[in-house]
């Protein structure tokens, strides 16, 4: 855990270590969302830190709305597409 009381509150609340979760934010500053390896890395990812099973389906459709530009790419969406059935 770290030593902000923010980010332990966080942690306790959800399981997530925010580490990881900065992490996985910083390298997708850089990422190329045109590139499918690339959004599929970093899908698998998301599910990892959330501790979230996507389906290949799920993760197709995920993969398909970044690559046409259908949804916003930041970490609060692709996490709400993982908790849509």
């Amino acid at each position: 855990m770290s030593d902000n009381p923010f980010f332990n509150n966080i942690e306790k609340k959800t399981g997530v270590n925010m580490g990881e979760v900065l992490k996985l934010a910083q390298s997708l500053q850089s990422a190329n969302f045109k590139d499918e390896k690339t959004v599929r890395d970093v899908i698998q990812k998301v599910s990892k830190i959330a501790n979230k099973p996507v389906s290949k389906e799920k993760e197709e459709q995920i993969v398909q709305a970044i690559l046409k530009n259908n949804m916003p790419l930041d970490l609060a969406s692709l996490t709400k597409m993982f908790d849509k059935k």
